[in-house]
């Protein structure tokens, strides 16, 4: 037997395994790092956070991501050299976080690395009914096991989209297996560059669990902070929004688009929600003499409009739910008191109430991917129904 195969078949028979999770985002501020401890498989599962750190990148990183990200006309020759390039700046992080956390390789069983999107293309963006979803994410497994000297799991997307889902949302699987409770209806919110949510009944149906994408969370707010203002990356503290007041008009046209009316489940990213989208809305709605403190006002509201939206539509006879949020969203008061005004008497809290930390989260979520796909079977949510295939997922890397 391959010594590498034996040495997969041998951790997937421990009691528990400890698994390092990444997670970088479409606003790619930073990585995420989540070391876990991580025992049992599907509804057994139990996470246990033993260190996490979100390493900021170098503006040369984020200008490097910048400049092929979302875009049709990419350079095809920088795609190819930044996916191994972003492995091994990835990999170097996570060498750090482990000497500095006091760990050797040795000691970790796996890396699950999501990898870096830079293009979400659903069928229902791209329009070609002779062609699948498809989503691309760079850094490759191979460089960062090789990098790292680690078993990892990369690419996760890909069997979703296989077996007929989209490539997104994939925090309902992680979320089903940690968060659910009999008793009590959750929504997991999570408000990254794309906000989605992920419904957990309180009945314990799989087949009642619901994830979907909403539309933009933070996406277009952070392109129009980096444009007007060079060096920073987002609106810390609601700023620059609080400053402004909302246009009625531009917020009228920017919901003007039939992603927001098309059925549950959908996905989306900053392909469509992007500066573009915001500079066709102003022209449409007369609005280009606002100040970019009216701007920020009103996609602040825009985020919250169609996220409260999203829910009202996806449970119009109940109230009878909590919703828990993570993402950087989280972090934006403004937002929060957005959403908050219009869900009165609906309990908000974040997952740090449910003791995971809500910034590790989505790291956290692909570590127990990881879990599955080596130690666990496919994920029984229910009638394998569209935007949720019961799969296993992760391509595996060996170090050599």
């Amino acid at each position: 037997m391959n010594p590498n195969i034996e040495k997969l078949y041998t951790l997937a028979q421990k009691e528990s395994r400890t698994i390092i999770g990444l997670m970088s985002g479409t606003s790619f501020d930073g990585l995420d790092v989540a070391l876990c401890n991580i025992s049992g498989k599907g509804m057994n599962t139990k996470v246990e956070l033993l260190q996490f750190a979100t390493v900021p990148y170098a503006p040369s990183f984020k200008e490097k991501i910048k400049s092929i990200f979302s875009r049709k006309d990419a350079d095809l020759e920088k795609v190819c050299i930044l996916n191994p390039w972003v492995a091994i700046q990835q990999g170097t992080i996570v060498n750090k976080c482990l000497k500095n956390w006091g760990y050797k390789k040795e000691d970790i069983d796996l890396v699950a690395s999501h990898g870096q999107t830079i293009y979400h293309a659903p069928r229902s963006l791209h329009k070609q009914e002779e062609y699948p979803n498809a989503t691309l994410q760079i850094g490759d497994g191979d460089h960062m096991a090789v990098n790292t000297g680690i078993i990892t799991l990369s690419d996760f997307r890909q069997k979703h989209i296989a077996a007929g889902g989209e490539g997104a949302p994939l925090a309902v699987y992680g979320d089903y297996l940690i968060f659910s409770k009999k008793g009590e209806n959750r929504i997991m919110l999570n408000i990254g560059g794309i906000a989605n949510f992920t419904f957990l009944p309180g009945d314990m149906d799989a087949s009642k669990v619901f994830s979907t994408d909403i539309g933009p969370g933070n996406t277009i707010m952070d392109a129009v902070i980096q444009k007007h203002f060079p060096g920073k990356y987002f609106d810390e503290d609601a700023a620059v929004a609080t400053k402004g007041t909302i246009s009625t008009s531009l917020l009228q046209q920017l919901k003007e688009n039939s992603f927001f009316t098309a059925s549950f489940p959908k996905t989306i990213g900053p392909e469509l929600f992007n500066i573009s989208y915001l500079n066709t809305a102003m022209d449409k709605s007369g609005s280009k003499s606002l100040t970019v403190e009216d701007i920020m006002a009103t996609l602040n509201r825009f985020s919250a409009d169609m996220i409260i939206e999203a829910i009202k539509r996806c449970f119009p006879a109940t109230t009878d739910f909590c919703v828990y949020s993570s993402g950087g969203g989280m972090h934006n008061p403004l937002l929060k008191q957005n959403l908050q005004e219009q869900l009165p008497g609906i309990p908000f809290y974040t997952t740090e109430d449910l003791s995971v930390n809500p910034d590790a989260k989505e790291a956290i979520l692909f570590a127990i991917l990881a879990n599955e796909c080596v130690a666990g079977g496919q994920l029984n949510l229910g009638e394998n129904r569209q935007g949720i295939p019961n799969v296993t997922m992760g391509k595996i890397s060996f170090p050599d």
